[in-house]
């Protein structure tokens, strides 16, 4: 039998897990790229209807009806604000 370390083939293997470890490092941060661009753009076309309507006014937000309740067969009175 022959008991000597074959050095060769020890950094032959080293130099193919680092580059397969290269290698799936890349494609994780592209992946993390690619989805974080499609996050950003999902969120911008998601804000665009907002802003399609906007002038450059501030309109003022619409009030509030106060909501009527029947307390015991009787309607309560709405509060004057």
């Amino acid at each position: 039998m022959n008991r000597t370390i074959d050095r060769l083939g020890i950094v032959r293997i080293l130099l193919v897990q680092v580059m397969v470890l290269l290698a799936l490092a890349g494609a994780a941060v592209r992946y993390v790229n690619w989805s974080s661009e499609v996050a950003w753009q999902e969120f911008l076309s998601a804000s665009r209807p907002a802003l399609a309507g906007a002038s450059s006014e501030p309109q003022p937000k619409p009030r509030p009806q106060p909501s009527v309740h029947t307390v015991k067969g009787k309607a309560a009175c709405a509060k004057k604000v």
